[in-house]
């Protein structure tokens, strides 16, 4: 999946945190409420601007940067 079409980082939202395109919901907001059972039905019921890709593409940034850090390391 290529999650830059969902997420960007502008220093200007949320402190330059990566961001779904078009909100102030971070990537952290999307994966924390994952994390803490909330199902992608849920969370698009509560934040109508996403939908599924846009939840994905989240797991998808996720998953890319803990391989960046495994390699670096």
């Amino acid at each position: 999946m290529d999650y830059k079409k969902y997420i960007s980082i502008d220093s200007n939202i949320r402190f330059g945190k990566p961001c779904i395109k078009g909100t102030r919901i971070s990537v952290y907001d999307v994966l924390s409420w994952l994390a803490n059972g909330m199902s992608m039905e849920d969370i698009i019921t509560d934040f109508p601007e996403l939908n599924e890709q846009k939840i994905l593409s989240c797991l998808a940034y996720a998953a890319d940067r803990e391989h960046k850090v495994r390699i670096a390391s």
